[in-house]
């Protein structure tokens, strides 16, 4: 058994339901001290996270992931029970084998291979770990960040290990995520007897020419990066149970995942947020809407795409495409203190479905392509 699936074993064993770090972080750092990395754990409110850093000269590559696991689901469905890892037929089954914890298992022991085999090497290694990515993550990687940030440090590259590869592990990586700005609209009416409809205003009425024109409106093309925005409704809630009642307010739930501006392309946050409101005022709506957003990042092509995309490569025989699609990741914040941020990781067919794995047969490659990228960037 190699020192990566060994360590993965290890991981996948501890029940880190989010925020729940399950001392996973522990064994990391276990792994990390006596190879010289300076240790600091930062507990946020109820979330463990540390950065650890070897070195002090640039340039510094960072790993980041979460310790952090998404609920099991329905026990008895699972083919084996999903904190006791399983090898059958290749596959590594446990929650959290793809979502993250075989890339953690890989940062580990790429890093200390690399160091065996360069123990002075130029520039600086660092991780950065948190249990608070599937959760709601507010005090995480962003307070990590935040902390680093008031102290004037800044990463030069950036590695989150996220499952995603697609239908080949090497075929995608991601260079960027689009925002995410998500609405809670609340639009009133007059409450009323189904009966009397001159006494009423039905606020389901009322507001479905404006949903109309949003779904039928092309916020932007996309661009080099990203795909065209998209907007849908993910809830909507009227009425008080009774099929004789008009209801007196409806709510909806709707999210844009929008594609940034890039070289004056794409939408912004706030350019977005202005046009929902023109609609909803031409329809001269009675309305309240709260608005929440997670923000974008993009990396363009440049010396840390190029050495992953090398290191895929030769461990993996592929030539992996730069995708933004998908939901939000922790990459979002680290962006905040580092210029070039990608992702990649195992394939994401089964993250945080029943019976999630992981092809065994890949493992010892990812564990290759971020050593062969620390060599890229730091030896090179």
């Amino acid at each position: 058994m190699s020192k990566t699936l060994e360590l993965a074993i290890d991981l996948l064993k501890r029940r880190s339901l989010t925020p729940e770090d399950a001392d996973c972080q522990e064994a990391m750092i276990a792994r990390l001290e006596p190879l010289g990395f300076k240790i600091e754990r930062m507990r946020f409110g109820e979330v463990d996270n540390f950065y650890a850093r070897r070195g002090t000269s640039g340039p510094l590559i960072v790993f980041a992931g979460h310790t952090d696991v998404v609920p099991t689901g329905p026990l008895d469905q699972w083919h084996t029970p999903p904190f006791e890892p399983t090898i059958k037929d290749g596959m590594l089954y446990a929650r959290g084998a793809a979502d993250m914890k075989t890339s953690l298992a890989a940062f580990i022991t790429s890093i200390e291979e690399f160091i065996a085999e360069n123990p002075d090497h130029p520039g600086s290694i660092g991780l950065l770990i948190t249990s608070d990515e599937e959760g709601i993550a507010v005090e995480g990687t962003v307070k990590v960040v935040e902390a680093l940030q008031a102290r004037g440090e800044t990463f030069d590259y950036c590695i989150v290990g996220e499952p995603t590869s697609n239908k080949f592990v090497g075929d995608m990586i991601k260079n960027g995520r689009r925002g995410s700005l998500s609405g809670a609209l609340t639009v009133r009416g007059i409450q009323g007897h189904i009966a009397y409809p001159h006494l009423v205003k039905n606020p389901i009425h009322l507001v479905a020419p404006a949903i109309k024109d949003m779904v039928e409106t092309t916020w932007d093309n996309g661009n080099e990066y990203f795909p065209p925005t998209s907007w849908q409704i993910s809830n909507m809630n009227g009425g008080t149970g009774a099929t004789n009642v008009v209801p007196g307010e409806v709510e909806i739930l709707f999210n844009f995942r929008y594609c940034p501006e890039v070289d004056g392309q794409g939408s912004s946050e706030a350019s977005l947020r202005s046009r929902v409101h023109a609609i909803l005022d031409k329809h001269a709506l009675d309305y309240v809407l709260e608005w929440d957003h997670n923000q974008s990042y993009i990396t363009p092509r440049g010396k840390l795409v190029e050495a992953i995309s090398q290191a895929i490569e030769k461990s993996y025989g592929i030539s992996p495409e730069l995708s933004t699609t998908g939901g939000t990741s922790d990459g979002r914040f680290i962006a905040d203190i580092c210029k070039e941020v990608i992702e990649f990781g195992p394939l994401n067919a089964t993250i945080h479905k029943l019976n999630e794995c992981v092809a065994v047969a890949d493992i010892e490659p990812l564990k290759e392509t971020y050593k062969r990228t620390m060599e890229l960037l730091l030896l090179k």
